[in-house]
């Protein structure tokens, strides 16, 4: 018995729709990289971009539990001395940018380097409900009934 290694000729990739509306931010984000990673599929191979590509809808309505709504800091340098900036959740969340929360707790679940910047490409985040992309047509994953913990 050899062992399957995947080539581009035998990746299939699929869209998959998430709904984000009133789903826990971290499992929501564990899920979404292990689907971009293709670590679901039996045929994963570790050098390959064999994920699907993902969709998520209302990630302005994504649920952060405990106090991390308030006390969650994002931080980010200008490049200047001196240039420490930082934001809580909160204000990202009811920002003009309120996807940003959802993909960079996703951006830091995925492999840094060459491979998992291809991986990241395959995601897509919308504040509403709305999405461009029903030509894909994606498979709907109904994420808050997977587990109970899923929903707040």
């Amino acid at each position: 018995m050899k062992t399957f290694s995947a080539t581009p000729a035998t990746i299939e990739k699929k869209w998959i729709l998430i709904d984000a509306e009133d789903v826990v931010l971290g499992r929501l984000a564990a899920f979404a990289a292990s689907r971009l990673r293709g670590k679901h599929k039996p045929s994963f191979t570790p050098h390959m971009d064999d994920g699907d590509n993902v969709i998520i809808i209302n990630a302005d309505k994504v649920k952060l539990t405990g106090y991390k709504r308030e006390d969650k800091i994002y931080y980010w340098h200008t490049g200047y001395p001196g240039g420490i900036k930082q934001r809580t959740a909160r204000e990202i969340l009811e920002g003009q940018f309120p996807e940003r929360v959802v993909e960079k707790a996703i951006e830091r679940m995925i492999p840094k380097g060459p491979l998992g910047r291809a991986q990241y490409k395959n995601l897509r985040v919308y504040a509403g409900p709305d999405h461009p992309h029903e030509g894909a047509q994606p498979e709907v994953i109904d994420f808050k009934a997977m587990n109970p913990k899923n929903a707040r």
